[in-house]
């Protein structure tokens, strides 16, 4: 089999992806069940919830790409750093896919690089309000935000993705 059955029904192939099987209904779905970090935070916290998060922080003319930065993962699903790193392919075939998720949505397929440093700024947030204290210091280059993240459902993620969709995609 080289398909995954999506939430809405769709037979979808990551390897080889049509334009016109990428929903954003799929995407909302698997990022609001997907636990960032591994599934090692205190609590449940969705890829969703932290894509909305970083939409809501870069310039507005990028917040739909900061949206759909992970949205590759809703079918690849994620692999922590340490371990994407070893694994080239596995990158060169998740960007490929975020290309044309990007491109179906009608924006660059080259990741900007606010997106980068905004990720990076909700990295080091999340950091310090969803995991344990680490047992290195966690230098980076970014200060974490003032605001303190409570995590929200999974369902209230999906929603509120889902309207930040419409909300960024409204003409």
């Amino acid at each position: 089999m080289d398909w995954i059955l999506t939430h809405t029904g769709t037979k979808f192939h990551p390897l080889s992806p049509d334009p016109d099987t990428i929903h954003i209904e799929d995407i909302a779905h698997s990022l609001s069940l997907q636990c960032r970090f591994n599934g090692h935070c205190h609590q449940f916290y969705s890829v969703a919830e932290h894509s909305v998060r970083l939409s809501l922080i870069v310039h507005p003319d990028q917040a739909l790409w900061g949206l759909l930065h992970d949205a590759g993962e809703a079918y690849f699903s994620d692999l922590p750093r340490p371990i994407k790193n070893q694994f080239p392919r596995f990158r060169e075939l998740e960007d490929a896919l975020v290309a044309i998720i990007m491109e179906k949505y009608g924006l660059q397929p080259e990741m900007p690089a606010a997106i980068k440093k905004a990720d990076d700024i909700m990295l080091i947030t999340e950091l310090r309000d969803i995991m344990p204290a680490s047992p290195v210091p966690i230098k980076m280059n970014v200060e974490p935000l003032s605001d303190i993240i409570t995590p929200w459902t999974a369902k209230t993620a999906k929603r509120r993705f889902l309207e930040r969709f419409d909300t960024l995609t409204k003409t």
